[in-house]
């Protein structure tokens, strides 16, 4: 039997991903009884302390075991955590040193959403790819260089350690891990059974673009400003570094380092989330809203849209707009 330990760290952190794992692991192993096979998971709450208050005393959790008494175990999950991340990190040095230990021997490790700030917290994600909720990606840079987001991933998997995106896509991540420890049948069942389209690989579809602009380069706050009024124009990066009377590669290497984007993927970010505001609230044709944000070429415009949000310019009207559902 698999020793699983849902982690309750100290601060805010979600609940829905605590108990809703804790109800699917436990389901599990009522599917394999069901199935002629001995149950799965053994699965614990652990904490620092015996009880864990939230959302100002709104909600309180008693964890099953505090981290000293769980010697050994097989997977560790870590909720998504809310706040302060400087500040959680901090409250927690405790269970960071302990998920590293677990983890040097021999266990598994899995964040959900912005858990990945606990998890990166330790180091083991050091030069390994992860993924978390899209809004927090910038933040999440500024923290942790050393890892290599990616935040178009719905789930990554390196070296026994898991990530998932944002919000609910740990539903995604859980059906993975059931699918890994359990096999593929009950995988399914349990995708069916909690009604889980598991079968996602990215969230480019949910990402809103919001240019990096907590830096204190005046002349690239002055270019991002630019590029996101001029949106129906054609901007080059020469015009733009003689604007700001810059050399065109200071230039390049400023935004670069300041925004996490080239120049020209962030025009390309800012067009594109201007697009798919024309295809959410519009009747706007594609060729229409196309034209709107300067791209005269359709293929080149169908080929740029489907890499920022993995679907169609079609495909993601029917999907987000009413007049089109």
């Amino acid at each position: 039997m698999k020793h699983v330990s849902i982690l309750v760290p100290d601060g805010e952190c979600s609940i829905t991903t605590i108990e809703g794992t804790y109800q699917i692991l436990l389901r599990v192993n009522d599917w394999l009884e069901e199935a002629g096979r001995p149950p799965l998971f053994n699965v614990q709450l652990v904490g620092l302390h015996r009880e864990t208050r939230m959302k100002n005393g709104l909600f309180c959790i008693n964890p099953d075991v505090v981290i000293q008494e769980v010697d050994r175990t097989d997977l560790i999950l870590i909720p998504s955590v809310h706040g302060d991340k400087a500040k959680i990190l901090e409250e927690n040095a405790t269970m960071l040193d302990w998920i590293t230990r677990q983890y040097r021997a021999g266990a598994a490790v899995a964040s959900m959403c912005i858990g990945a700030f606990v998890l990166a917290g330790t180091g083991l994600l050091d030069g390994k790819t992860c993924t978390t909720h899209w809004e927090f990606t910038a933040e999440f840079q500024r923290m942790f260089p050393a890892v290599r987001l990616v935040e178009d991933k719905i789930i990554t998997d390196e070296n026994n350690i898991y990530t998932s995106g944002g919000a609910y896509s740990w539903l995604n991540l859980i059906v993975y891990l059931v699918e890994k420890y359990a096999g593929r049948e009950i995988a399914v069942l349990c995708s069916k059974g909690f009604q889980i389209d598991y079968q996602r690989d990215s969230q480019s579809p949910f990402i809103i673009f919001s240019g990096q602009k907590e830096h204190e380069d005046i002349p690239v706050r002055t270019a991002q400003d630019y590029i996101e009024k001029n949106v129906h124009s054609k901007i080059t990066v020469d015009e733009l570094a003689s604007m700001l009377a810059l050399g065109r590669r200071n230039l390049e290497r400023r935004f670069k380092k300041a925004t996490g984007n080239s120049i020209m993927e962030y025009i390309q970010r800012v067009k594109m989330e201007a697009v798919k505001k024309s295809l959410e609230t519009s009747r706007l044709g594609v060729n229409e809203a196309m034209d709107k944000v300067g791209y005269s070429d359709p293929k080149a415009f169908r080929e740029i849209f489907k890499k920022v949000t993995g679907l169609s310019p079609l495909q993601y009207r029917n999907r987000y707009n009413r007049e089109f559902v």
